[in-house]
């Protein structure tokens, strides 16, 4: 690199500079604040671990995501993490330990070898929230009404699109199918992708019967507004489907009931996750961002590993994407100028009051030029110091 590039950041890394800085601070406070309200407790996860630890259960896509390093102590292999969710599992399963119900959230920088899109940055700021220890709809709706309060909270004002999906009626019909590995891996890139000439090519080579090959062909046609699922209840034959079916309709009406002005549409060829989701799937949308404002969903599994399978859903959110839809323009605080005289006792006194009333106080440097973000000063009268305009 010569010398003069020395100073540009890597393809898709970004910083944060004054006041957008201060902003996304501000915001991490705030979303965290809300999270303590809710009974969710804060943790902070390193940002390297163990890679066998970080890829836990997730499957091949956090894998091929992950940057990976050599630990110069021990020799061992390290990830730099590209999702939190799996520490935090790690964090209660193995650490905390805690009986019953547990709630964990937390805030921090990720960072991924590839943008999951044109416009992402490669080291988001991932804020989230995880629920152990409760398997079933009161937890489930619990955490995406967290996330939707997530999204008014950031000061999101644009219309939400609740995208719901379960990976129930897939994992039914590919097991009633007996599909190998590698045919369930490429049927869910055809399903990803709503491939339908692939698809129709896909199914009609499977050795099956002729009323499962019509359910296989049907799943990428599920997709839609509520009534879908009345639709799902017909065509699909399986027990576990059926359960799976009825759960997110009892799911969508709960959040519906809750939450009126939040839109609900249905996918149950939606996959994201397979590897490591085993239940429901959801997602918000907004109309001015192609991408998932924040996503989440039920991971059972993913515990396993660290010798304590405990039920489990939760959701994340990029705080860099929040800030920039919420339409709040940062804008440089104004602050008080204060004379450079140290040894006025007075005058400590009343800078100390003012920053301890979130004043924000410059003290003036010999020769030194004006701060350009003064725009009042400290004078003297008789015997106080009071805040005038500069």
């Amino acid at each position: 690199m010569a010398l003069a590039d020395r100073w540009l950041l890597p393809e898709g890394i970004k910083e944060l500079l004054p006041p957008q800085a201060r902003q996304a601070e501000l915001m991490r406070r705030r979303l965290l604040d809300l999270f303590n309200t809710w009974g969710y407790d804060l943790v902070m996860p390193p940002l390297v671990e163990h890679l066998e630890s970080l890829l836990t259960g997730t499957g091949r896509d956090l894998d091929l995501n992950t940057f990976k390093v050599t630990d110069s102590l021990s020799g061992h292999a390290l990830g730099i993490r590209a999702d939190i969710t799996p520490q935090v599992a790690r964090i209660d399963a193995h650490r905390l330990r805690t009986e019953g119900v547990s709630r964990l959230c937390y805030c921090g920088s990720i960072v991924h070898t590839q943008p999951s899109h044109m416009l992402a940055s490669r080291n988001p700021l991932q804020a989230g929230a995880e629920l152990y220890g409760h398997a079933g709809i009161d937890s489930d709706f619990e955490v995406i009404a967290l996330m939707l309060e997530t999204l008014h909270a950031a000061g999101l004002q644009q219309a939400i699109t609740l995208d719901l999906g379960h990976v129930g009626p897939f994992r039914a019909l590919v097991k009633e199918a007996q599909l190998t590995q590698a045919q369930k891996d490429q049927f869910i890139e055809l399903l990803q992708r709503k491939a339908m000439p692939e698809i129709d090519l896909f199914v009609t080579q499977l050795n099956v019967s002729d009323a499962l090959r019509q359910q296989l062909l049907m799943l990428p046609k599920l997709h839609g507004t509520l009534s879908v699922l009345d639709k799902a209840m017909n065509c699909l034959t399986q027990s576990a489907a059926h359960q799976a079916v009825e759960y997110l309709q009892q799911l969508a009406q709960r959040v519906q009931q809750y939450y009126p002005n939040v839109r609900c549409y249905v996918d149950l060829a939606e996959l994201r996750g397979y590897h490591y989701h085993t239940g429901v799937v959801f997602a918000a949308y907004t109309p001015s961002f192609g991408q998932a404002l924040a996503k989440g969903g039920r991971y059972d599994e993913i515990g396993q590993d660290f010798g304590r399978a405990r039920p489990a859903t939760g959701f994340s959110t990029d705080l860099s994407t929040l800030i920039d839809l919420s339409g709040v323009v940062a804008r440089s605080e104004t602050a008080v100028l204060a004379p450079a005289n140290m040894l006025d006792d007075s005058l400590q006194m009343t800078v100390r009051e003012l920053r301890s009333q979130g004043v924000r106080v410059i003290y003036a440097l010999d020769d030194s030029t004006l701060p350009s973000n003064c725009d009042r000063i400290l004078e003297k009268q008789g015997d106080e110091w009071r805040v005038k305009p500069l």
